[in-house]
């Protein structure tokens, strides 16, 4: 077998209401690059992954033995050699891209055993829902959900002039600790509002009514609980339609803020804003524009 190179890109979740179901590609990447050989070595490369397991228990190469569990195959020896521009512990699917990226190495290592969907069951079980890598492994936006039936997905083309502004801080934020700030139990009210708007939000998606994105877009589910965590937020999600965002969404678990834009629209109100945001709360950090990215993870075989 020939060295190939599997490429996942980022992703990010919730979108809002959409919790733990709903989430779009960012083309940010993690790239694997396999080349069989006699023994397994494992690889990170660049500042990124700097400080990340250089042997067996990296979360890539345990991404791989997942598969070989799943099948009851034995993973061949390899060179994984691992480099990434996603920021890690940011809210864009870090983990999500890794674990996805992992999966179809092994799976392409061992000769295909498992089909999409069984790859992507693998994954969302891994994470425990698949908002992330569900983006990560078919690009565009994705509605999923998980439970004891299996992972079952919904694919969307994002609207035409959909774009995406994210404002990605300089601290990191542990799901772990993004989630310990949930309640418990919700009221049925917020249950109700939940519903509804993540229903209102993948309708407005899929038939690219741009104009309700602002409205679909209101959480009372995880991100009033999670502002705290991330300072500006609440100003963001309260006033970036302001500024020239169609809406706006803490991006996954933070503190990473998404925007939604009109592409056929000057950007330049929402960054000068998100940057005074952050400055206003002594941050630092990036302001970046990215179209969706609708391939998802590709392979690419040498020679």
């Amino acid at each position: 077998m020939t060295a190939f190179t599997v490429r996942a890109p980022a992703s990010s979740a919730n979108l809002g209401p959409g919790f733990d179901s709903l989430g779009l590609s960012v083309p940010l990447y993690t790239t694997v690059k396999v080349t069989p050989g006699d023994v397994t070595e494992v690889v990170p490369h660049g500042p990124e992954l700097e400080g990340t397991p250089a042997d067996e228990s990296n979360y890539v190469y345990r991404a791989m033995l997942l598969v070989a569990k799943r099948t009851g195959l034995t993973l061949p020896p390899a060179r994984v050699e691992i480099t990434t521009e996603v920021p890690l512990a940011r809210g864009l699917g870090s983990s999500a891209a890794a674990l996805v990226a992992g999966i179809v190495a092994a799976n392409e290592l061992l000769g295909r055993p498992l089909d999409t969907d069984a790859v992507l069951d693998v994954a969302a079980r891994e994470e425990g829902h698949p908002d992330n890598v569900a983006p990560a492994l078919f690009g565009g936006i994705v509605v999923a959900t998980l439970d004891k039936l299996g992972t079952h997905y919904v694919r969307l083309d994002p609207p035409a002039n959909l774009g995406v502004t994210v404002l990605i801080p300089d601290f990191e934020l542990s799901t772990s600790k993004a989630r310990a700030v949930l309640p418990r139990e919700y009221s049925r009210a917020d249950a109700v509002h939940a519903l509804s708007h993540s229903a209102l939000l993948a309708a407005a998606l899929s038939q690219g009514r741009l104009d309700l994105l602002r409205h679909a877009m209101q959480d009372y589910i995880h991100q009033i609980w999670r502002a705290p965590l991330v300072p500006g937020l609440s100003d963001i999600l309260e006033d970036a339609w302001r500024h020239g965002a169609l809406g706006a969404a803490l991006s996954g678990a933070g503190p990473t803020v998404l925007c939604f834009h009109d592409t056929r629209e000057s950007t330049a109100p929402l960054h000068t804003y998100l940057t005074s945001v952050m400055h206003k709360n002594g941050l630092d950090g990036r302001v970046m524009d990215f179209p969706i990215d609708t391939q998802g993870t590709l392979i690419e075989r040498e020679g």
